[in-house]
């Protein structure tokens, strides 16, 4: 069974718009109980992400997710992936604008130290977004397809909940 990183979008499109936490107790149990168990994790970014608003969601976390639920990308192995993937994205300029690119490499956006973070694991991983590819947008660069260049694999988030057996 592989270990699920997870997108901000994980939690952030699951509480304002399918699973609100006043609503779909059930599925934010069970996210409580699979993030204890370490089926899922993810990083410090987007941690900060979620941060950036004094909301439900941010208590949520904070009482419920383990402290070392959310992993740090300050490591020299996973510098050495970002770079990699600093390096694909500069690459694709003739493709996709400089705004997208610009976008996607702001330090504080979690979608390209998500990708660093997967392949700078020695374990079977995936990652888990609620965006979907699209290969020929060049405004944006998707999270799909980053993980289709470095073959990292990735689901939404049913499909992970399927994989792991789950129901809520």
């Amino acid at each position: 069974m592989p270990l699920f990183i997870v997108d901000a979008n994980f939690f952030i499109q699951s509480h304002r718009i399918t699973y609100p936490l006043d609503i779909a107790k059930g599925f934010w149990e069970k996210v409580k109980n699979i993030a204890e168990s370490g089926k899922i994790i993810s990083i410090d970014k987007v941690k900060n992400e979620i941060y950036n608003n004094e909301d439900a969601l941010k208590n949520w976390i904070d009482s419920n997710l383990p402290l070392e639920f959310f992993k740090s990308t300050e490591t020299t192995d996973i510098l050495s992936h970002y770079s990699k993937i600093v390096n694909w994205a500069n690459s694709k300029s003739s493709f996709y604008l400089p705004k997208a690119i610009t976008e996607f490499l702001d330090l504080n956006c979690a979608d390209a130290w998500l990708c660093s973070y997967a392949l700078s694991l020695n374990e079977d991983c995936c990652v888990i977004t609620q965006e979907k590819s699209e290969p020929n947008r060049k405004s944006k660069i998707k999270i799909p397809e980053v993980c289709n260049a470095f073959n990292i694999h990735y689901k939404n988030i049913i499909e992970m909940f399927r994989e792991l057996g789950e129901t809520f």
